[in-house]
C-alpha cells in the first residue's frame, strides 16, 4: 500500500473496535465498476474483515434488484417488474440516486421489493417528495407500519429494530403515486460492515452525476471509516482521457468525498491488467491502462490518500494472460473468475493487515512507553 499513513485514522478505528472500545459498528464503503458490483471480490473482503473484527451485518444494499444480474452474497433481494432503475451507466437522469448512485422508482400500486437478511436493526433510505406515495412495510409477513413518502423534497429515513435473527422484509406501494427507494441498511449492534457500491460499466466520473446534498446526507448517515474507490477498467477504453485530465478529474472526485466525509480514510485501488481483441492479431494488451494507473496513483498520493496497484499485484503489464491461463480470469481478458476475485480480495486484505499489524505494534509500544514514564514520574 503506497502512502499507508493515509490509513492511520482507519487503523485507529479498527484498533479501538478490535479492543472493544466505543459503541456501534465500523463501516467500509467500496465504490467501483463491474469488478465491485459482482460481489465476489467485495464479498470475500467482507468475510475476511468480519471474521477478524466482527460481523456488523450487511450494511447498505440497493433496494430490490436494480439490474438483472444484481446480487449480494450475504443476503437475498427481490423486486417486482414495475420498478425503473435510475443511475445505471448510460442513463442520465435527475441525479437523485443516493449513497450508491442507483435508485428505483415506480408510480404504480402493488409493486414490491423484498430483503431477506440476518440483522438486529434495519433502516430504509428513500426519497421524500411532494405527492410521494405510501408503502406498507412488513417483517416476515406481519404488517409493521405504513410509511408515507410525501413531503418536502429531500432524504427520507425509516428505522426499525426487530431484534436479532433472519428476517424477510417487504415493501409494497399502496397507490398510484411516485415512490423512489435507494436501499436498506441491515446491521448488528457491533462489527464491521463492508458495503458493495458497484455499478456495471461505471467510470469514476459517474459520481459527478449524483446530486451532492442527497449523497452527502447519506454519507453522513453511514459515517464510513474507510472509502475504497476502485475504478479504471472502463476508462482504459476511453481514448479521451489524457493522464493530466484523468488525474485532475480523480483528484476532484476525492475532494468531493473528502468534503462530505472528512473523517474517512480513502484507499484508491487501481484497475487490473486488461487485453482487447484485434482482428488478425488476437488478444493484445491494453496500453491505455498505463495512463489510468499512473493518473490514479498521482491523484491519490497528491491528495493524501492511500493507493494499491492491482495490476502490479497481478504481475504487471501483460499479466492478465497468465491469470486467464490459470483459470483465475475470464476469457474476456477483463474480469476475473470467482477464485480470481477471492485471490485478489485476499491480497488486498493481507496487505492492509500487514500495515495494520505494524500500526498496532507501534501504538502499543508508544502507549506502553508513556504509561511507564507516568508511573516513574509518580515515584
Amino acid at each position: 500500500v503506497e502512502n499507508v499513513a493515509a490509513l492511520v485514522p482507519f487503523f485507529e478505528q479498527l484498533y479501538r473496535h478490535e479492543k472493544g472500545q466505543g459503541e456501534g459498528g465500523l463501516h467500509i464503503l467500496h465504490y467501483g465498476d463491474s469488478h465491485t458490483a459482482a460481489d465476489d471480490w467485495t464479498g470475500f473482503l467482507r468475510a475476511l474483515f468480519q471474521n477478524r473484527f466482527g460481523d456488523g451485518g450487511s450494511g447498505f444494499t440497493y433496494a430490490g434488484r436494480p439490474w438483472n444480474s444484481f446480487r449480494r452474497l450475504d443476503l437475498r433481494a427481490a423486486g417486482s417488474k414495475g420498478w425503473y432503475s435510475d443511475g445505471l451507466a448510460g442513463r442520465v437522469g435527475d441525479g437523485l440516486y443516493g449513497l450508491g448512485g442507483v435508485s428505483i422508482t415506480t408510480s404504480r400500486p402493488r409493486e414490491t421489493v423484498a430483503l431477506e437478511v440476518a440483522c438486529e436493526s434495519l433502516e430504509l433510505f428513500y426519497l421524500k417528495q411532494p405527492g410521494g406515495g405510501a408503502v406498507e412495510f412488513r417483517d416476515n409477513g406481519e404488517l409493521v407500519e405504513r410509511i408515507e413518502t410525501n413531503g418536502e423534497l429531500g432524504p427520507g429515513f425509516y428505522r426499525y429494530t426487530p431484534g436479532a435473527g433472519v428476517h424477510r422484509f417487504t415493501l409494497e406501494t399502496m397507490e398510484r403515486a411516485p415512490v423512489r427507494l435507494f436501499g436498506w441498511v441491515a446491521e448488528h449492534a457491533r462489527g464491521v460492515t463492508y458495503e458493495t457500491l458497484g455499478i456495471n460499466g461505471a467510470q469514476a466520473s459517474i459520481v459527478f452525476n449524483w446530486e451532492e446534498k442527497l449523497l452527502a446526507s447519506h454519507l453522513r448517515r453511514r459515517d464510513p471509516a474507510l472509502i475504497v474507490l476502485a475504478y479504471g477498467t472502463n476508462e482504459a477504453g476511453n481514448k479521451d482521457w489524457t493522464l493530466e485530465k484523468y488525474r485532475e478529474m480523480y483528484a476532484s472526485l476525492i475532494h468531493r468525498f473528502r468534503q462530505m466525509t472528512p473523517t474517512a480514510s480513502i484507499l484508491v485501488i487501481g484497475p487490473p491488467d486488461r487485453y482487447y481483441r484485434v482482428r488478425n492479431r488476437g488478444w493484445v494488451v491494453y496500453d491505455n491502462v498505463d495512463r489510468i494507473v499512473e493518473a490514479q496513483r498521482q491523484a491519490a498520493l497528491g491528495t493524501g490518500c492511500a493507493f494499491w496497484d492491482m495490476r502490479g499485484k497481478m504481475g504487471g503489464k501483460g499479466s492478465m494472460r497468465q491469470w486467464v491461463d490459470a483459470g483465475l480470469a475470464q476469457r474476456d481478458y477483463v474480469h476475473f473468475t470467482s477464485p480470481g476475485y477471492r485471490l485478489m480480495g485476499g491480497a488486498v486484505f493481507q496487505d492492509i493487515m500487514d500495515h495494520y499489524a505494524t500500526f498496532a505494534k507501534v501504538r502499543e509500544q508508544l502507549i506502553g512507553t508513556q504509561l511507564h514514564g507516568q508511573t516513574r514520574d509518580t515515584h
